[in-house]
């Protein structure tokens, strides 16, 4: 047996439930977050992925002896993305090694190596003897710094487990009382003043290279910017997709990709398992459900209707209410993103309602997605999505305002926006929605005319509650304008032109 010892700055393969395997780094936890009790694990951060978790020791391989093993039982485009992220980090590393080394005085050099050389020369060669390979201590491996060390971090070798002299006997741990435990038993509650119960994922789901889709049938009504990567998605990862769109001929590429075609709602409804919904607003929602020969009527006990529109809580209550008085079960499911997202199952997806529903969705979750919240009863998720576009639709509007005030005096666009992007407002929305703004691209990743509705919508609840929302009030009021101007079906950062006419 040979002991192998992790560190941090040690690459790994880590076992996260039931996602597959995935490349990471040993990192320092951030100085706030807690290690979970009575646990040896590490805090892994995942390559290709915005992921970060704690990990059991037990769940954790070294990256370089289990390199092809890995490759070999786990595909995907993501999963591909992850591995060559890991490359690079590994050339860059290399570089800056050789760089360094090539900069010190001969002599020392030469002194160092004599010196330095010794005992791990003996550390290789007893590696060696007993069948293993170097990189299982972590040779291979980037060397830690300083800067990632902390007062809570453990001591390098405090952690270890022992594994055969060949790499490919090793095997994860799926005991029932393994923290990586199915996403239906990973969940954490935190009970708030309300009394009302949000209940969070504990993990993200955007480890998806390798998804086993789930049996169940699944439909999909409503082919527009969101829907059509979500059902793009779903039907990559493997899932059985029956499709349906108000525009027919939307669904004829999704055919082609294996979709299964729908004549009406409620012929989808009837063929499927869980069936999803995406359209753009209350008055559609009601209409795909209450309409002719609509979702309704092909509702029988037990089946499962998933609305993923944005739209207002009483809609939310309405539909639910029809949907269970038949016998059928309800989720609302709506998602936080933008048609780029959704194309790369990068989505934020709320959910609420009944709770056995969001864990049959699982795989579908995860295929559209990167993360996923249970947040309680139904109504909840359509509150929560309506806030967090009513902080974003302000958000966008204000940037607008600031780009054509520098203008107005005198100043560069491009250095503010510059400013911006190197301070802590800096993300990836600002600057993508700022450099479209610029080059005059306002091709639409999430519709003007929607975003204003969820300004609407977020007033109007604010309203029934007695809580001012003058921030939103004063946003809503430049969209409508910006609508004035013809630019409902453009991107919400062409609220820009609302400025400049």
């Amino acid at each position: 047996m040979a002991t192998v010892h992790l560190r941090i700055g040690d690459l790994v393969w880590g076992k996260l439930g039931r996602y597959p395997p995935w490349p990471g780094k040993i990192v320092s936890p951030p100085k706030d977050l807690k290690k979970p009790r009575g646990k040896k694990c590490f805090f892994v951060k995942f390559f290709g992925t915005e992921d970060h978790a704690w990990i059991k020791v037990e769940q954790l391989k070294p990256y370089h002896p289990h390199k092809e093993e890995m490759i070999k039982i786990n595909k995907g485009k993501r999963f591909q993305q992850a591995v060559d992220a890991v490359e690079e980090f590994l050339k860059k590393t290399k570089g800056k090694e050789q760089g360094s080394h090539n900069s010190e005085d001969k002599s020392k050099s030469a002194a160092s190596d004599v010196k330095g050389r010794k005992n791990p020369g003996k550390a290789v060669k007893l590696l060696l003897e007993q069948g293993d390979d170097r990189s299982a201590l972590g040779g291979c491996c980037p060397q830690r710094d300083d800067k990632d060390l902390s007062d809570s971090d453990p001591e390098p070798s405090s952690v270890e487990w022992l594994m055969p002299g060949t790499v490919t006997g090793f095997k994860w741990d799926s005991s029932p009382g393994s923290s990586m435990e199915p996403i239906s038993k990973r969940l954490k509650i935190i009970e708030e003043d309300t009394g009302s119960t949000s209940i969070q994922a504990a993990d993200s789901t955007a480890i998806n290279g390798s998804i086993t889709p789930t049996d169940k049938r699944i439909g999909f009504l409503g082919l527009g910017l969101m829907g059509s990567g979500i059902v793009s998605n779903l039907l990559k990862m493997g899932h059985i997709v029956t499709v349906w769109n108000r525009t027919a001929e939307k669904c004829d590429l999704f055919i082609q990709e294996g979709a299964r075609l729908g004549r009406t709602p409620a012929e989808v409804v009837s063929m499927c398992d869980i069936t999803f919904s995406c359209v753009s607003d209350p008055k559609a929602a009601r209409d795909l459900v209450l309409g002719p020969s609509g979702v309704l009527q092909g509702i029988r006990p037990g089946k499962c209707y998933v609305e993923m529109s944005t739209v207002d809580p009483e809609t939310i209550t309405e539909l639910s209410q029809v949907i269970t008085s038949r016998g059928g079960r309800f989720l609302e499911a709506p998602v936080s993103g933008s048609q780029q997202l959704s194309n790369d199952g990068m989505l934020v997806i709320l959910a609420a309602g009944d709770r056995s529903v969001y864990e049959d969705c699982s795989s579908c979750f995860q295929a559209m997605g990167k993360t996923s919240f249970f947040l309680g009863e139904a109504g909840n998720a359509a509150k929560m999505m309506l806030i967090l576009n009513m902080v974003q639709g302000s958000f966008m509007a204000t940037i607008a305002e600031g780009l054509t005030l520098a203008q107005a005096t005198g100043q560069s666009q491009q250095t503010f926006l510059d400013i911006l992007c190197q301070g802590q407002m800096a993300s990836i929305f600002l600057d993508q929605k700022c450099q479209n703004i610029l080059q005059g691209n306002f091709k639409p990743d999430y519709y003007l005319k929607h975003i204003q509705k969820d300004l609407r919508l977020a007033i109007s609840m604010g309203d029934s509650v007695n809580h001012p929302t003058p921030m939103a009030a004063a946003a809503n009021e430049v969209y409508k304008r910006a609508k004035a101007l013809d630019q409902s079906d453009n991107d919400m950062s062409a609220v820009y032109r609302a400025y400049i006419h």
